[in-house]
């Protein structure tokens, strides 16, 4: 177009206004390129590049290649890799660190960030974050694999305010009583949480079969609020289910696990680099034992002396003599006259108290249930804990 331009001014005598109005360019431009052809000829009309001479502001070579040495050495140990996380690491380091966005161009242009197509924007999500550490842990259980495909399961517990992973342990088979070995442990360590968000998995609740499990009852004890999840829908218990998704990431890059002992160690160096070193963009870049360490920390509150759980149960008894009942997430076998054997009874529950009586209101035993025992004998049987038991049966039984 250049050559085009100062062709149709000097051979046609075109004035340099008319050309400018008619191609949409600037007056000067087309005087620049006049000149250019008076002194240089037809190579002053050759389009030149518009880089600059010189930038004082480029990242040095220095930078950018340790830049791209981080991103490599924070991919292969299976650890967040973006932009913020290499200049947090660069600052560290001690090196003059350059901003997010000039980090993320340097890795496009060498080639190591993969275009994605959009995400559903945070403006959409409603999120809901606690205002102090131990205000809310949330847990929930995910699946894994050992060398040779071997199937096991990690509980884990995170703090939802300063994303603190309280507890993450592995097992083959999750147990209810499990679940409140580990949260008993991290309480020792941490503190007691005012509330526990969790799924509805049999290893977390017994409310669908009018039960309750360990953890229910040691919450209730110590006055902690139990909170539930709406079935089918994982993202309430969003932070510790992201969670799953960074630690089974960073395991997948370590060498496949040949039993739980040495799945545990894998862990447990995960959890130090994520609650000690690595800065979390949800708590204002910062790691979150910082935000855990800086904060006051919330309380239970008061056990209720009123609170107490209902239960109604039928059995038959065995030809031994005894029924079963389920409390602390075991069965419990009570121990009754033979001579009731193949007879059909009803056993009334208000937490530890127990009522075995027959179908016409006959009372049979009343004991106070012994939790270290599998087996509640006739020997057990004590005078009633709670007076107002059959007023408050009956009121829950309405």
């Amino acid at each position: 177009m250049a050559r085009y331009l100062v062709e149709a001014h000097l051979k046609e005598g075109r004035s340099v206004a008319e050309l400018a109005a008619q191609h949409g360019i600037h007056r000067s431009w087309l005087y620049k390129l006049l000149k250019r052809f008076d002194e240089q000829g037809e190579a002053g009309l050759v389009e030149r590049s518009r880089r600059p001479r010189t930038s004082p502001t480029q990242v040095s070579a220095d930078v950018e290649e340790r830049i791209v040495v981080l991103r490599k050495h924070l991919t292969d140990l299976g650890y967040d890799a973006g932009a913020s996380t290499i200049r947090d690491k660069l600052e560290t380091e001690g090196l003059a660190a350059p901003s997010v966005t000039t980090i993320w161009r340097v890795l496009t242009r060498r080639g190591f960030v993969t275009p994605q197509p959009h995400k559903r924007p945070r403006s959409s999500y409603v999120r809901f974050q606690a205002d102090l550490p131990n205000e809310l842990w949330q847990t929930d259980m995910t699946h894994f694999s050992l060398d040779g495909d071997v199937k096991v399961e990690i509980v884990n517990f995170l703090d939802d305010c300063s994303r603190l992973c309280v507890a993450s342990r592995a097992l083959y088979v999750t147990k209810a009583v499990d679940v409140a070995v580990i949260f008993q442990d991290a309480r020792a360590r941490l503190g007691s949480p005012k509330a526990i968000l969790s799924d509805n998995g049999c290893i977390y609740t017994a409310k669908h079969r009018s039960g309750k499990v360990v953890l229910e009852t040691e919450c209730e004890r110590l006055g902690i609020e139990l909170k539930r999840s709406r079935p089918y829908h994982p993202q309430t218990c969003g932070k510790v289910e992201r969670f799953h998704q960074t630690m089974k990431k960073a395991l997948r890059q370590q060498p496949p696990a040949k039993d739980l002992v040495e799945l545990q160690g894998q862990i447990d160096t995960f959890v130090e680099y994520y609650n000690d070193e690595r800065r979390h963009r949800a708590v204002g870049r910062r790691t979150p034992r910082e935000v855990f360490d800086s904060k006051v920390k919330a309380r239970p509150d008061s056990p209720s002396s009123s609170a107490g759980h209902f239960r109604v149960r039928h059995d038959k008894v065995h030809p031994t003599g005894n029924v079963t009942l389920r409390y602390g997430s075991k069965l419990r076998h009570v121990g009754l006259p033979r001579s009731l054997a193949g007879e059909v009874v009803e056993i009334l529950v208000v937490d530890r108290d127990v009522r075995v009586v027959t179908m016409d209101g006959r009372l049979i035993r009343h004991f106070l249930l012994d939790p270290a025992r599998d087996y509640q004998p006739m020997s057990l049987d004590v005078e009633p804990m709670d007076p107002s038991f059959d007023r408050r049966l009956k009121a829950n039984r309405r």
